[in-house]
């Protein structure tokens, strides 16, 4: 006889007993099952494709913190900040004075220069596209500079010049005593993650100029005035005559009284002051307005590319590109300027196409001359020059000191090959690189050699490859002022 399916003999078993339960136990259980497969299949399918787009977000920070880590792979920013800015309101009647100064060819020996020539307002108050390394100024315009221009913008918040950081106890000693004090000081090494440490070096900080040598807006707009290779206003004699009989001449008068045209220098220094007051008050030298702001307080995404390079920006191991040039908000909300407002002996190769480099004993060594000469003596600071803000740094013809290169691409090649591969920046001369050719041999150790990425030695792995570069020239590109976030389709 057939026994047939099993079903009805187990059918003919008596029912187990059923267990008492919790109402509900079981769905919560299948919802934290479910809950937890969910978030495992997306922090791996975060991880993979955040590793892909991101390389330098390392597989245990996804794990650590999938959230934050997925905000930056959309290239969102997870710790949105306010910003505290400069206030809003119009220009007062002595800026609107120093606009009118700004731009007034009149001032110099030409006719046909003002400040603005070098220092374009479309381009970043950098000087304008298609300049060399150096301006050209003077009767015609025909006497060559020494240095290319720096940007006027965002030095709203530069302190004065002085060795060490900006605190109440260096406001007591003199400047000699400080330089006597940094000596023996120990340097903590700039990286992305220690400019806390760094900002506490006792190295030279602050001041305006490539050199430093100026405290102050007004002192600085001074010198290219009478510079004879700049504006070469000739005497204050002349330039009061000239404002004088200006349009504006009435505003001075209103301004600083009916005697302010019968002392030549005290007319020029309330002019100086004027433009002074124009770059504090008017916005757009400080406009806090590129696409990184706008990333940083939440109100815009980064691309793919961008997200990178910010990360190679910050990477140690990569760029380091932020152990300097700051780029984060200070602790009551700032906006970065990105520059510490150090100096550096950077060892950058000698520009041929500065005319007073012809002469192969002539060397700017920046902090200690040929322009300053209050520091003359302190050696151990020849070559060194102002860390520069990076803002609109897509938008300056030239880079460095001495204008040597034209692109973003040179100035990264520079910091990647300089030490692994110095054949690739300076001239080889009988067989021999020319390393550090613009720096007497007996200022070389002053050169940085310890801060990355500049630490390596011959022959080593360059820091960066060709692709983190590309990409931190993207990011450097979110640095542009002026930002107009794309509005959605309708």
């Amino acid at each position: 006889m057939s026994t047939g399916p099993s079903t009805p003999a187990v059918a003919s078993r008596p029912a187990p007993q059923a267990r008492p339960r919790t109402p509900g136990r079981p769905r919560w259980r299948r919802r934290l099952v479910t809950a937890l497969v969910i978030l495992i299949a997306g922090s791996g399918a975060a991880l993979a494709w955040g590793m892909h787009e991101q390389p330098s977000i390392a597989p245990i920070v996804w794990l650590l913190h999938p959230v934050q880590s997925f905000t930056y792979a959309l290239g969102g920013n997870p710790h949105p900040v306010q910003f505290v800015l400069p206030p809003q309101q119009p220009l007062s009647a002595v800026a609107l004075l120093g606009r009118q100064l700004f731009f007034d060819k009149a001032l110099s020996a030409s006719g046909k220069m003002s400040c603005a020539s070098c220092h374009d307002p479309a381009y970043g108050y950098n000087p304008p596209p298609g300049s060399g390394p150096v301006m050209h100024g003077g009767p015609e315009r025909l006497s060559p500079g020494f240095r290319p221009p720096p940007s006027l913008a965002y030095l709203y918040r530069q302190q004065a010049f002085s060795i060490g950081p900006d605190n109440d106890e260096n406001e007591t000693i003199t400047l000699q005593q400080l330089v006597t004090l940094s000596k023996n000081a120990k340097r903590a090494t700039k990286t992305a993650q220690s400019t806390a440490q760094a900002g506490q070096n006792l190295v030279p900080a602050g001041g305006l100029f490539w050199d430093g040598r100026v405290d102050t807006l007004q002192q600085q707009a001074g010198g290219p005035l009478f510079n004879p290779v700049e504006m070469d206003a000739g005497t204050p004699q002349r330039v009061a005559g000239i404002i004088e009989h200006q349009p504006y001449a009435k505003d001075f008068l209103q301004l600083f009284g009916p005697n302010v045209f019968e002392d030549p220098k005290q007319t020029v220094a309330e002019a100086l002051f004027a433009i002074a007051r124009y770059q504090i008050e008017d916005p757009k030298f400080h406009a806090f307005n590129s696409q990184f702001d706008a990333w940083l307080q939440g109100k815009a995404r980064l691309t793919p590319q961008q997200m990178r390079g910010y990360l190679a920006f910050n990477d140690v191991h990569k760029g380091d590109c932020a152990a300097c040039h700051l780029d984060q908000p200070t602790q009551d909300h700032l906006p970065p300027l990105f520059t510490d407002t150090q100096y550096e002996a950077l060892g950058v190769p000698r520009n041929p196409h500065i005319p007073a480099n012809h002469n192969p004993h002539y060397f700017d060594l920046g902090i200690c001359g040929p322009f300053r000469t209050d520091l003359k003596n302190q050696t151990q600071y020849c070559g060194m020059f102002l860390t520069p803000t990076l803002r609109n740094v897509a938008q300056r013809p030239v880079y460095f000191h001495n204008g040597v290169y034209h692109s973003l691409k040179q100035v990264l090649d520079f910091y990647n090959f300089r030490d692994v591969q110095p054949g690739k920046i300076y001239p080889t001369v009988d067989g021999k690189v020319q390393k550090y050719d613009d720096l007497p041999p007996q200022y070389h150790a002053n050169v940085d050699v310890t801060d990355p990425p500049l630490n390596r030695h011959l022959g080593e792995k360059p820091a960066m490859s060709a692709q983190d570069m590309r990409d931190i020239i993207a990011f450097l590109h979110t640095l542009n002022d002026g930002y107009t976030p794309l509005k959605p389709a309708s």
